[in-house]
């Protein structure tokens, strides 16, 4: 599910059981799923492609975005969790959730969030007016997937990867930092060919295993979500290379943007094995346990910090 349930479940062995005020609101953090609030880091990519990363200005515009992002993310895993509840008790492991279980009242699940939301306006303002733009968008477009747009083929997948987008545009508007063309739609792309990674080995699993997929992943077969992704990463390793061309006519005499080019197209097609495999359920875990994807990314950061920096 988007960006309300793309991540990993929340477990009830640490909320089942636990009523009262003080686990109510222990309920309530841990359904704002503050573990994911490490993926909008990509509000960082912005001045780190532009060089700005060691510019303190530049870093608390980010810095608010990060915060802001965060808060308003967060009020969608709450409502996410309000909409599906009866869904998420029928479920092995959704059912655990807090508001499936009872700890966390839908009513103030709906009133956290719409505190969470808030929150993240005011902060928003902190740095850009256009910040709190695309905030209301991104709120707006993933509410329309929790009330709908999640059991539309193409559609959720569109969504899913365009909170990605959203991050980073986050990032350029905060800091005032325009964004190239060509990495915008690397980071599109990107976003596409992994969600499509994790739909693909999530049909897989079930023809595997038989498992409980989500209702949308019905609609697609495993040669359309294979064309899907394959597709993605074409166009991800084209965008990214006339990225990187671009960067080395920006900084003249460097050719370390283009050299960048040789990490970064070997990590796409060796996650493209797993995702091959049905394997990518989870991207965070392969990144986590592939050493070589960890050399190659390690890699990648190293040549565009030499492009920057030497």
């Amino acid at each position: 599910m988007s960006e309300t349930t793309e991540r990993a479940e929340v477990s009830g062995g640490d909320t089942a059981g636990k009523k009262g005020p003080m686990g109510t609101a222990f309920g309530v953090l841990k359904t704002a799923r503050p573990r994911q609030w490490v993926k909008n880091v990509l509000v960082l990519a912005a001045p780190f492609t532009a060089a700005e990363i060691t510019n303190l200005t530049v870093l608390r515009g980010a810095l608010i975005a990060f915060v802001a992002f965060s808060l308003v993310a967060s009020s969608v895993y709450l409502i996410n969790d309000a909409v599906d509840v009866d869904a998420d008790r029928e479920h092995p492991t959704k059912r655990n959730r807090p508001i499936a279980a009872g700890i966390v009242p839908i009513p103030l699940a709906y009133g956290a969030a719409a505190a969470f939301f808030a929150a993240g306006c005011a902060v928003s303002l902190l740095a850009d007016w256009r910040l709190l733009i695309v905030l209301v968008v991104y709120e707006a477009i993933q509410l329309g997937y929790c009330f709908g747009l999640k059991h539309q083929p193409v559609v959720d997948l569109a969504i899913v990867a365009s909170g990605f987008l959203m991050r980073l545009i986050a990032g350029g508007v905060a800091t005032g930092i325009a964004l190239s063309q060509w990495f915008l739609l690397v980071t599109a792309f990107g976003s596409l060919f992994m969600v499509a990674g994790k739909r693909y080995a999530e049909l897989m699993l079930f023809e595997r295993t038989g498992a409980k997929i989500r209702s949308s992943l019905k609609k697609y077969s495993a040669s359309y979500l294979r064309f899907m992704w394959a597709t993605a990463a074409a166009i991800l390793i084209m965008s990214y290379s006339l990225w990187a061309f671009e960067q080395e006519q920006r900084v003249q005499g460097s050719v370390w943007s283009v050299i960048s080019m040789v990490p970064f197209v070997v990590a796409v097609l060796r996650y493209a094995v797993d995702v091959d495999g049905g394997n990518a359920g989870e991207p965070e875990e392969i990144a986590l346990k592939d050493r070589v994807l960890q050399v190659l990314g390690a890699s990648w950061v190293v040549t565009l910090v030499f492009s920057y920096y030497l």
